[in-house]
């Protein structure tokens, strides 16, 4: 059986960041670009449809675009409004955009002090959003708001990656370059105790509800698993993939005065010969991930510790 070839668009000198399918129209998606490989340079945020092509294969079509002053890291289409996206950008903003007006975003924010590298609309939350940034932080918005509802003192390095919990819909979890994961509660923020040679007072971190050693490396991405509540995904510059059973996690003001370190490694997956880039796990499956490294390669993986725990 003869399979058609798949659709395919290029964007010359603007390489893609990111991408989101919008969750309203299953024909409509967004792109986050950057000139120079987001080095140095310009951004765009394409609004892409796919539809019929030549010889009735899929075909991809740009409908607009949008120029920035700076590169696009991320994109999340908002979860309550068809035609609302926000995108994360490297000058430290965000912006809120409507497909239905050209040229200028309806509203932006600026509080980061570095890149922005991703941007997750909460799908339980549906008015709320957030970002994480280089600068170490996570920050809650919501579209109709002047400045941010929370600021999360997550890392003292960079942030990679901040997702909402599928399940939960006020936690959220990090990946950042100091080779951690962690997982926060937005409803009983503190922050941790000074310790011997760090200095909280002009650097205070906020109280993790579960810190993850997970690499000696930077972990450059994470996902939560869409079947089982508090297990997680990581990859990373250590070239491996890990899976995170997470179930200790103490949630509420019990959590955020007795925060805990652990985590339990489920199965390490191997096979890329560079950094992992990118990792998410199925919606259709608990025990199947996929991943995107440096190395040119995606892979998919079965995890057998977690078909052995679901009992497939």
């Amino acid at each position: 059986m003869n399979r058609p070839p798949p659709a395919v668009l290029q964007t010359p000198g603007f390489p893609h960041y990111n991408l989101a399918w919008s969750p309203f129209h299953s024909n409509r998606l967004a792109l986050a670009s950057s000139a120079n490989y987001g080095l140095v340079g310009n951004g765009r945020l394409h609004i892409v449809s796919l539809g019929p092509g030549p010889g009735g294969g899929p075909a991809l079509s740009i409908d607009k675009f949008y120029e920035t002053q700076d590169g696009l890291y991320d994109v999340a289409w908002s979860e309550i409004h068809e035609n609302q996206i926000v995108s994360a950008s490297g000058d430290g903003s965000l912006k809120l955009w409507d497909v239905m007006i050209n040229d200028l975003p309806i509203r932006a924010w600026h509080e980061h002090t570095r890149e922005v590298f991703s941007v997750d609309w909460s799908n339980i939350n549906k008015d709320q959003f957030i970002s994480s940034s280089w600068d170490g932080t996570v920050k809650l918005w919501t579209p109709d708001r002047p400045r941010s509802i929370t600021t999360i003192q997550a890392h003292a390095s960079c942030v990679y990656q901040a997702l909402f919990s599928p399940h939960q819909p006020d936690v959220v979890a990090t990946c950042s370059t100091d080779g951690t994961l962690k997982v926060f509660d937005l409803r009983a923020p503190t922050y941790t105790p000074t310790l011997p040679g760090t200095n909280n007072f002009t650097a205070p971190l906020t109280a993790a509800a579960l810190t993850v050693p997970a690499s000696g490396t930077e972990v450059l991405s994470l996902d939560w698993n869409k079947y089982r509540p508090f297990v997680l995904a990581s990859a990373g510059v250590d070239k491996a993939i890990k899976t995170w059973d997470c179930r200790m996690v103490k949630l509420g003001p019990e959590g955020a005065q007795n925060p805990a370190v652990g985590g339990v490694c489920e199965s390490q997956l191997l096979g890329h010969e560079l950094a992992v880039r990118r990792v998410q796990w199925s919606p259709h499956r608990a025990d199947m991930l996929a991943s995107a490294s440096y190395d040119m390669t995606c892979r998919v993986y079965v995890s057998v510790a977690i078909r052995h725990t679901i009992g497939c």
